[in-house]
């Protein structure tokens, strides 16, 4: 299963590398709250229908209170305010540095699972670790001091929320299924996003939403169903410190997409996916990759 649960996570980082080129094209004419809160909301109808179709719904009756708790906390701390506090942070600093903090997630989940969920972090994780921070620094490119200001803290602070979801999800993944955890991230947190947009009178916006701004949308939401989808699916059976580690193949995956757009790209960004690719390979070692070679070819062959 865990082999399975690792293709899954592959498939989230290549979703996400898409998701984030898509994305900056979506972000750039819909307000960025307005944007979150509706592809959120899609996707919580989706996955809501998802369980309906699939008569799961008994799934919901038989959750504990604690069960519930944990989902609220999730969408809390993983579907809505760290998305509030990163948009925030992004309109007062640099997108270079952005990234840059938002990238250094594993870190974090790594540390947190350490502790809580008693995850081991072996001498391949550590030195896979700094491959991809250093591929992380070649992206940051020419901004390599970070400046510390209000912008960074939010997105610093945004990032911790993340990692903090991923290993509350991780655990309450030892009892629910994935999809029940993806979906109290997305219902959750779309409810919590609201309450923001009435507190903040941005609600109305919505009514203002052009035909074209709404294909963005529904677009996005598409993408992100899928995101959510095999992350959670996949995060069930593969430690959380991999799987966050893997995500950060999306970083290269946006840069290819960009070279095939035409954009170009200059040594730089070539040498960062290059030590991001090898410090996933590290991070999960050289048994896993030949098990998960012969598992896609096997895939491949049957197909």
């Amino acid at each position: 299963m865990k082999q399975k649960g690792l293709l899954l996570v592959l498939g989230t980082a290549v979703i996400s590398g898409f998701s984030i080129f898509i994305n900056k094209y979506g972000v750039s004419v819909i307000n960025p709250y307005i944007f979150t809160f509706l592809k959120n909301v899609l996707v919580a109808v989706a996955v809501s229908g998802l369980i309906l179709g699939l008569k799961d719904w008994r799934l919901l009756k038989k959750l504990t209170r604690k069960q519930w708790g944990l989902l609220l906390v999730i969408g809390l701390a993983g579907g809505s305010l760290p998305f509030l506090l990163f948009f925030k942070g992004l309109s007062l600093t640099n997108a270079a540095e952005s990234s840059f903090i938002q990238k250094t997630m594993f870190v974090y989940v790594a540390l947190l699972a350490s502790v809580f969920l008693k995850e081991k972090l072996n001498k391949n994780f550590l030195i896979g670790g700094l491959f991809l921070m250093a591929g992380n620094l070649f992206l940051l490119g020419k901004s390599s001091l970070l400046v510390l200001n209000k912008g960074t803290l939010l997105i610093f602070v945004a990032t911790l929320f993340w990692a903090m979801e991923n290993v509350i999800s991780k655990y309450a993944l030892k009892e629910l299924p994935g999809k029940v955890v993806g979906w109290g991230r997305m219902f959750f947190g779309s409810l919590f996003i609201l309450v923001f947009l009435s507190v903040t009178g941005r609600l109305s916006l919505i009514t203002n939403l052009s035909f074209k701004e709404i294909n963005w949308i529904i677009i996005t939401a598409v993408i992100l169903l899928g995101y959510v989808l095999t992350w959670y699916n996949g995060l069930k059976h593969v430690p959380v410190s991999q799987a966050a580690a893997i995500l950060t193949l999306g970083a290269p995956i946006t840069t290819l997409l960009n070279l095939i757009s035409g954009n170009a790209i200059g040594p730089r960004e070539i040498l960062a996916g290059v030590f991001i690719v090898f410090g996933v390979i590290l991070v999960l070692g050289l048994k896993e990759i030949s098990g998960l070679t012969k598992k896609v070819f096997c895939l491949t062959r049957d197909a």
